[in-house]
């Protein structure tokens, strides 16, 4: 199979799909103004073929942060695109259209996989979507996208999620997921008074949540929204530290990108060598797939902005690039098989 990226910094459709020809499938990441007008257009350049898309920023080793960028695959797969609705309310109403599609595709879990574009609520969404892929063992990649909207296949939607499903017939597929913090301290936090539906954290260990939070790291209200690049949460998932990432000062709470319940244990998190864990990632990718065709990758925005920052993001795009095709998608929360995360890159790789 083959990766294409194409793109238009002004917003050109025409500019950004020149060149493609014959493909199997697309995803469309556009900016809020011409979203729909583009979703319609795409449509009626390449009718038929399998889409989904969002608003948001884009990049293979340039990045598109206010036009239109286009990632295809082609030559050797085969793809069905389709929506889950009503995301907020029951999303597993709509569970049967993944049924019908993994069938559709001859899905395989050694050379399938699952790339979604989300609205929001996307724990809920996740947790729908795995109850079918993991009886597959069809791995999952993808993130929200920005204004409440996606498409599939020429059509908005919201309060929705996007599928795809994508079978390489060239070889195999696998997931990753990169997490450059590591843990800070001793720190171990019991949350209580929390708010669920708008992902607010009451207090730690009894105490104000944003109490705790600067005592321990000395910044004020102002400082809270730009520290937690450097010192997020985190949430033991098994072997694993899910990344929560502060969004918002509530009074004396703390409002976060993903949610947090009552009795849900926390640590406190600090940026590692961001330029060493990459390189990680780059080793072990290559030693699991001497041959790759494409990579397709999700990276929060807030990785982007820390790496704009310290001015690596270029940097970054272009030891990425030594993979050989990568494109992807910069997304408002990253999304590892049933796992909703923050300030992560999650990404797939087809042999």
């Amino acid at each position: 199979m083959r990766q294409f990226f194409g793109m238009s910094q002004s917003g050109d459709l025409a500019e950004a799909l020149s060149g493609l020809e014959n493909p199997q499938f697309i995803m469309l990441m556009s900016n809020n103004a011409q979203f729909e007008k583009h979703v319609k257009a795409l449509e009626k350049y390449y009718p038929g073929v399998p889409s989904i898309g969002c608003v948001g920023m884009s990049y293979d080793i340039r990045m598109v942060e206010e036009g239109v960028g286009v990632v295809a695959f082609l030559d050797g797969v085969s793809a069905a695109a389709n929506v889950l609705e009503q995301v907020s309310v029951m999303p597993v109403k709509y569970i049967g259209r993944l049924e019908e599609d993994l069938r559709r595709v001859n899905a395989a879990s050694e050379d399938t996989v699952c790339i979604d574009f989300c609205c929001g609520n996307d724990a809920c969404v996740l947790t729908t979507i795995n109850t079918v892929l993991r009886h597959n063992g069809i791995s999952l990649v993808g993130g929200t996208g920005d204004a409440g909207k996606v498409s599939a296949n020429g059509k908005i939607y919201q309060d929705a999620v996007a599928y795809a499903l994508i079978r390489n017939h060239d070889g195999r597929v696998k997931t990753y997921k990169e997490n450059i913090y590591r843990k800070l301290g001793n720190y171990r936090f019991i949350a209580a008074d929390t708010d669920r539906e708008n992902y607010v954290i009451g207090t730690l260990n009894g105490r104000p949540a944003k109490q705790v939070y600067q005592s321990i790291l000395h910044v004020t209200d102002e400082q809270i929204l730009t520290q937690t690049f450097q010192n997020p949460f985190g949430k033991i998932n098994g072997d694993d530290t899910c990344i929560i990432s502060i969004k918002e000062v509530r009074g004396d709470a703390l409002a976060c990108f993903r949610q947090v319940n009552d009795s849900d244990v926390l640590i406190l998190l600090q940026l590692a060598d961001y330029e060493e864990v990459v390189q990680q990632t780059i080793q072990t990718i290559c030693r699991d797939f001497p041959h790759r065709s494409a990579v397709f990758s999700v990276n929060c925005l807030f990785r982007y902005k820390l790496f704009c920052e310290r001015d690596y993001m270029q940097t970054y795009l272009q030891e990425m690039a030594e993979l050989g095709s990568h494109a992807g998608l910069v997304g408002y929360g990253e999304h590892y098989n049933n796992r909703f995360v923050n300030q992560s890159m999650t990404c797939v790789v087809f042999e």
